[in-house]
């Protein structure tokens, strides 16, 4: 191995820890390897908000039987949005309507456990995309 080779190791142990600190284990790992990533065709419901950050979110829901049978999000924005749309969409799984009212910003701010103060607007701006999905369900 080269002095690069170990300079960009050494770079990438280095975000990793910092990224652990910052997030905890749990939102570490999905930032790793996110879940329910992507968009889902034939969604019974989808919504599409852009928070005052300039990220986009965007939750898509298929419901069986009045419950959550599948959710996925997509984001353009950064890892704390990958990290939060991961985990509304876990969260909304197996939910009826009046459940998945109760997923708000800090719901998943406690699921996800550790989350830095600058970045907690990602964890309201899935839970607001997450509530407009429904929202967008319940009128049709």
């Amino acid at each position: 191995m080269d002095d690069f080779d170990r300079f960009v190791e050494n770079l990438q142990e280095e975000i990793f820890e910092d990224t652990r600190r910052a997030y905890g284990e749990a939102g570490f790992q999905r930032w790793r390897h996110p879940l329910y990533q992507g968009r889902m065709e034939n969604a019974n419901a989808q919504a599409r908000v852009t928070g005052t950050c300039g990220d986009t979110m965007e939750i898509f829901l298929r419901f069986e039987n009045d419950r959550v049978s599948a959710a996925t999000y997509a984001t353009d924005g950064c890892g704390a949005s990958t990290v939060c749309g991961s985990f509304a969409a876990e969260m909304a799984l197996g939910r009826n309507p009046d459940e998945l009212a109760d997923i708000t910003g800090e719901a998943i701010l406690q699921k996800i456990g550790r989350f830095p103060e600058e970045d907690e607007h990602c964890a309201y701006l899935a839970a607001a995309t997450l509530q407009q999905a429904l929202e967008n369900y319940m009128r049709y």
